[in-house]
């Protein structure tokens, strides 16, 4: 099939992340599919009417590449926090990007968009954090050319992360935290995720590979605790809990089908999730982030 210089293919288009990528997209003029497991659900709100739900299947490469067939940019957005007897970190952090990857490859003309994270390490202990590390490094191997993203923690107005936070601190009286909460958070709007991926596709910019994307306030767990607390008027008391005691309750947890907490969110939790230096970011892509303090979320 010959490939359309403006159609799109978002993998994971129906996700948090993948369906703002969609519809920030379809803004700008692109003819934009959105991969899946299971197409033919009611599209999100968000979208303008147009998006074809495609079938995808990580496992399957034929079934991969009729997907991939005739795009000119893939956008892959996929990604789980929680193993499942179907699948695990590996099959689709490494194997399913790898597969992704040798598959633009082989396509001339289509570029690739890869979506990790900030942390990603290939020495960490949890099996999480070195999959998306060790599918970046096969992201690279199979796609040279291939142009990655690490957002730090998104967040999104009245919703995720900072209003699950807030929650917490409007039901619990005791708040526990993840060690003594001095972990380092760099939160990024996902709707700015979005537009560093609508300002790669513009292309002249582009021109680094990796790109580590984080808003403009560093505030540590504790803090964000603390301020969203002193904006509710209630007084809260946060209990430092050691990381052994949280991955052996995050162990347990799994077990349900939607845990509040995972082994792989305590992981990223052990280290700042802060922009590194000397690396590309929004600047390069001529974007200015939006502050939650500045917002009024924080």
């Amino acid at each position: 099939m010959q490939i359309s210089p403006r159609r799109v293919i978002v993998l994971g288009g129906t996700g948090f992340l993948g369906r703002r990528v969609v519809r920030r997209l379809q803004q700008q003029g692109c003819s934009v599919s959105a991969g899946t497991r299971a197409p033919g659900a009611a599209p999100p709100q968000e979208w303008e009417p147009g998006v074809a739900q495609v079938q995808t299947d990580l496992a399957q490469q034929s079934v991969m590449a009729r997907a991939l067939s005739g795009a000119a940019w893939v956008v892959n957005c996929i990604g789980f926090y929680t193993e499942t007897r179907q699948q695990d970190f590996h099959s689709v952090h490494v194997e399913g990007a790898r597969r992704i990857a040798r598959l633009v490859r082989q396509t001339p003309g289509q570029r690739l968009i890869h979506i990790s994270g900030i942390g990603a390490s290939l020495h960490s202990p949890s099996a999480y954090v070195r999959a998306r590390a060790e599918g970046e490094a096969a992201v690279r191997s199979a796609c040279p050319d291939a142009v990655i993203l690490r957002p730090s923690v998104m967040f999104c107005q009245g919703g995720v992360f900072f209003g699950d936070l807030q929650q917490l601190v409007a039901q619990l009286p005791v708040i526990p935290l993840f060690g003594r909460g001095q972990t380092r958070l760099q939160p990024v709007w996902v709707e700015d995720v979005a537009e560093a991926v609508a300002r790669v596709l513009d292309g002249p910019r582009a021109q680094r590979k990796v790109f580590e994307l984080g808003g403009p306030d560093v505030l540590a767990y504790r803090d964000i605790l603390q301020r969203l607390a002193a904006r509710t008027g209630r007084r809260r008391l946060l209990l430092p809990v050691p990381f052994v005691l949280w991955r052996v309750a995050a162990a347990l947890l799994s077990l349900l089908p939607r845990p509040p907490v995972t082994p792989a969110q305590i992981a990223l939790m052990r280290r700042d999730n802060t922009v590194g230096e000397g690396v590309a970011g929004f600047r390069d892509l001529g974007i200015e982030p939006h502050s939650p303090v500045a917002m009024g979320l924080v």
